[in-house]
């Protein structure tokens, strides 16, 4: 009776967390993070090699201190966060448009594009603040700052502005697409007209309503509440789930916790992570590529971000498997587990682990789900502790999370040393938690063996 029970609980729990990954919006924000993320690891690697590697070699403390030559090397990095970090939110608002329009099966998906980037720059404020260069006649006169119009500011566009791009573009083009679908506001061109005009004067009334009802609403905020939507979003909205995430790891903990105990149950554990959890550690990590671009500290509400799972809780892949690998090649007595192992090894260094999940197999396995689920948890937990201790530094780089271990442990956090021996003491203690629930798997597969001989005998 218990055990239907529990299993009737595990059913109901997949199916909501299926449906919960499978709902639009959220389906969408996942797909436009995994289409953006190159952006971010080309990011990351300008910042690792303008401020790591060439500090090392002519900044103040490198093999040849020469400020100018320094100075003439980053700009290649530079200009590679210009146009990565700096609009980064720009180009998120536009791909956030097009996955939407993807997953709602719109016929005009460019269409939604220009309407997500448009209305996000809609919603900025028309006047900002800018610093005056240091060089400039006017600091003479005791000026530091003044205001401007017509200009961005990349405070709105780059890492500051992500979570106003998905907001936005989620309910602008969620407008836009509900209005298109108004028979009466298409403007039909006939037969012979090019599809690529015709589309787009299909689209020309719904879009005219659309970024008009935005343009309203910035007015309305700007004369009568003196504020702007961005500004709103970022103090009431984006500013609480950062807090959420960073008001210690629990709330990542328990997500991942859910989440690779669905990976157990067959359902990929992304459904979970991957829409509640992700875009906001990958925000987090985004800004503190961009902090330590500019040459400042990473403040303590960053210090848990998506890199902190992705090199020390994903060690092997979902579930750090990497270490019931190396278990299985020293401990194992199974011919088919270490047949299992010998396929999986290579695809496990760089963290890709589905043969092991499926070919161990992990899912429905219930000893081997108990330290699947367990260890990530355990790593996120005490990675994080160590890195508010300043045992370990922040993670300040986005690395690809196919990063072999150690290696990616130094480049996720500047070349620190101390991480990469973090990671190797995190491979050990998760082969000491592994082995016991191995050896329970192996016998409990020998008994099946046996019953099944019985059975048939």
């Amino acid at each position: 009776m218990a055990n239907g029970k529990g299993q009737a609980f595990l059913d109901k729990f997949a199916e909501v967390s299926a449906r919960v990954g499978n709902q639009v919006h959220l389906r969408t924000l996942r797909d436009a993070f995994a289409t953006i993320m190159p952006l971010y690891i080309l990011a990351g690697i300008a910042v690792l090699i303008n401020n790591v590697v060439f500090g090392y070699m002519w900044g103040e403390t490198g093999f040849w201190p020469n400020a100018e030559l320094l100075a003439n090397a980053q700009t290649w990095g530079s200009a590679l966060t210009l146009g990565t970090l700096s609009v980064s939110a720009l180009i998120l608002a536009g791909l956030v448009g097009y996955c939407l329009a993807r997953n709602m099966r719109f016929d005009n998906p460019l269409s939604c594009v220009v309407v997500g980037i448009s209305a996000f720059v809609i919603m900025m404020p028309q006047t900002i603040t800018a610093t005056v260069a240091a060089s400039s006649p006017l600091i003479a006169d005791g000026v530091e700052s003044a205001a401007v119009t017509g200009a961005l500011s990349t405070t709105n566009t780059g890492t500051n502005g992500l979570f106003g791009a998905i907001i936005i573009g989620l309910v602008a083009v969620t407008i836009f697409i509900k209005i298109s679908g108004v028979e009466q506001l298409k403007v039909k061109l006939g037969e012979g007209v090019p599809p690529a005009v015709s589309n787009s004067f299909n689209v020309m009334i719904p879009m005219l309503l659309t970024l008009s009802i935005f343009g309203i609403g910035a007015a309305v905020l700007a004369v009568a509440f003196s504020t702007d939507l961005m500004y709103i979003i970022s103090t009431f909205i984006s500013a609480p789930l950062m807090g959420l995430m960073n008001a210690g790891p629990w709330a990542v903990v328990i997500i991942y916790t859910l989440a690779n105990l669905l990976f157990c149950l067959g359902i990929h554990q992304s459904t979970i992570s991957g829409v509640l959890a992700e875009p906001i550690l990958t925000m987090l990590i985004v800004d503190n590529m961009a902090t330590f671009a500019a040459g400042q500290p990473i403040p303590q509400d960053h210090y848990m971000n998506m890199q902190i799972v992705n090199s020390f809780a994903l060690i092997g892949g979902s579930g750090c498997t990497f270490m019931l690998l190396l278990d299985t090649f020293l401990f194992s007595k199974s011919k088919t587990s270490r047949s299992v192992a010998k396929m999986a090894i290579l695809p496990g260094i760089f963290n890709i682990n589905e043969p092991v999940i499926y070919g161990y197999p992990i899912v429905y396995n219930l000893p081997l789900m108990v330290p699947f689920v367990v260890v990530p948890s355990l790593f996120i937990a005490a990675t994080y502790g160590l890195t508010c201790a300043g045992i370990i530094s922040p993670c300040i780089a986005q690395v690809p999370w196919t990063t072999p271990p150690v290696l990616s442990a130094l480049l996720a956090t500047g070349m620190d040393w101390r991480a990469a021996v973090w990671q190797i003491i995190e491979i050990v203690v998760g082969m000491l938690i592994y082995l016991p629930f191995m050896k329970v798997s192996e016998r409990a597969a020998e008994k099946q063996a046996e019953l099944a001989e019985e059975a048939q005998a």
